[in-house]
């Protein structure tokens, strides 16, 4: 599975911004219904953060308590492709944010490049 992230940016406190991961990598006729793909940011120097994340064939979401209410994750089935809408931004959202994959049952295991989001006036 590879996963190539885009979207980063900067931005001034209160505003919005929208992440795109596009997912592939999969045999012919095979889909992401058993994996769940999400999204995970780091500041230098700190542990990775969870942000939130997408079962791919049900849509359920889940997010991190920090983000809550202000980020929405969706996807496009066809496309393969997850989003990160991420409103009313702030500072402490300044971070490199990774999407991310695992089949169901499984660990985190498919990493995407980071794309850097700065928050700042």
């Amino acid at each position: 599975v590879q996963l190539q992230a885009s979207g980063g940016g900067l931005v001034q406190p209160g505003a919005s911004l929208r992440l795109s991961c596009a997912a592939s990598g999969l045999a012919p006729g095979r889909t992401f219904s058993n994996y769940v793909l999400g999204w995970f940011r780091q500041v230098s120097g700190k542990e990775r953060e969870f942000v939130g994340a997408v079962t791919w064939s049900t849509g359920h979401t889940n997010y991190a308590d920090s983000v809550k209410d202000r980020f929405t994750i969706s996807r496009e089935k066809y496309k393969n492709t997850l989003y990160l809408q991420m409103n009313s931004l702030k500072p402490e959202d300044t971070a490199n944010y990774y999407c991310a994959a695992h089949f169901r049952g499984q660990p985190w295991s498919y990493w995407g490049q980071g794309t850097l989001v700065t928050v700042s006036s």
